[in-house]
């Protein structure tokens, strides 16, 4: 019974999702389940609700996500796959809340951290890339694998100028490094986060705070990377010390430099793709763990710019 309260959700909202997608009826009879339509999609709701039991048995608790990825992976066939994502906790939080990849991609990505010395995310908004990153370099932390995290970001508006800022550096640095702060907090807490600050273990600092610096026994993590320039991309990988590791996050299709400078991104994907020890995660619009309509919304601007590249080829 359970099993049954947790598969079906609250109010049904679950079952409703796999029902509207195959055009099918789910009905709950004691531990039973009738499932009532075409044959093919009868065949693919069972699946979907196999996988979903999966989960449950594994002690996940089911979100509209979870629901969401499962009818995907069954429409293209790789239902298999989610056996691999199950389950697997890489972090926990200040509360208590486990953190675990919640798709294939974000389950590669966190493998090619744990065996790369530097990772590159790139995808869309909303694939876990930045908290996922700092999920790691907090495991690795806590395991004493490194002596401190450095989380940096390339200070850079997004179109819009804000001015002269009030107050020190730090005030005038932190509204661009607030998604950093964000994510450090849910790992640590609050207090814990502001001990390890004040002694040297955790940094947060724009990225031109990097230069000239040797970074030994370090998690380090660049986001927003796409705003970089190539001379700063080459100066953040070259900081690379002694037993550290580096992850790269950035979304290649939301550039911020201005007058359409290129991005050191894109730049340096080309460059170091063939290079050992380097790994290249790329994420898309099934790896979105925020609201459904972000994917929609991904989606709808890829089929835009496909259609403006074959409208300039003509």
């Amino acid at each position: 019974m359970e099993h049954a309260v947790a598969l079906f959700g609250s109010f049904d909202q679950n079952i409703k999702l796999i029902e509207n997608e195959y055009k099918v009826s789910v009905i709950g009879r004691d531990s039973e389940l009738k499932i009532e339509g075409n044959a093919e999609n009868v065949s693919k709701a069972c699946k979907v609700i196999e996988s979903l039991l999966t989960f449950i048995n594994r002690g996940e608790a089911l979100s509209e996500q979870n629901v969401r990825y499962c009818i995907s992976l069954v429409n293209d066939g790789s239902e298999d796959k989610i056996e691999q994502i199950a389950g697997d906790c890489i972090c926990i939080t200040s509360k208590g809340k486990p953190i675990k990849p919640k798709t294939m991609g974000q389950k590669r990505y966190c493998n090619a951290i744990s065996q790369n010395t530097i990772t590159f995310g790139v995808g869309p908004a909303g694939t876990g890339k930045t908290y996922l990153a700092v999920a790691m370099a907090v495991t690795a932390f806590r395991a004493k694998q490194v002596n401190r995290i450095i989380l940096t970001r390339p200070a850079v508006e997004a179109g819009e100028k804000l001015g002269f800022l009030p107050g020190d550096l730090q005030s005038k640095v932190d509204p661009y490094l607030r998604p950093l702060y964000d994510a450090l907090f849910d790992m640590l807490g609050a207090e814990t986060y502001q001990k390890y600050v004040e002694r040297g273990n955790i940094e947060v600092a724009p990225l031109a705070y990097m230069r000239g610096r040797t970074l030994d026994d370090s998690f380090i993590i660049l986001d927003e990377a796409q705003n970089t320039t190539r001379e700063q991309m080459k100066m953040f990988l070259t900081r690379l010390g002694f037993n550290s590791k580096m992850v790269i996050t950035g979304d290649i299709t939301q550039i911020d430099l201005p007058n359409g400078a290129r991005s050191g991104l894109k730049d340096c994907i080309k460059i170091l793709r063939n290079i050992d020890d380097i790994a290249q995660c790329k994420f898309d619009a099934k790896d979105v763990v925020r609201h459904k309509l972000v994917q929609d919304i991904i989606k709808a601007y890829e089929k835009s710019e496909e259609a403006q590249k074959r409208n300039d080829r003509q």
